[in-house]
């Protein structure tokens, strides 16, 4: 299992979204992540329109397996529902 988190260093739901995914691989076999820090690499929210499908007004945006999930609050409930893990 793969997530990818694209956010902002300075935003509060990218950090717990971060938190997050720091604590699933601790407690999950074959798990592991990546953080792209949108303005470290020059992703505009309207760069992540084409793979999220609709217009992007927030971050972060979160992928599970390539599968868009949605933002931090989207994250943690299918966290929290599907492996019983919460920050």
């Amino acid at each position: 299992m793969f997530v990818e988190i694209y956010g902002r260093m300075t935003c509060p739901y990218c950090t717990r979204a971060k938190v997050l995914v720091e604590k699933m691989k601790g407690e999950l076999t074959d798990f592991d992540f990546k953080f792209i820090d949108m303005i470290a690499e020059g992703i505009s929210k309207e760069d992540l329109e084409p793979r999220v499908g609709k217009p992007v007004a927030t971050v972060p945006q979160i992928f599970l397996d390539n599968v868009h999930v949605g933002g931090c609050t989207d994250f943690q409930a299918l966290v929290k529902e599907k492996f019983g893990i919460e920050v």
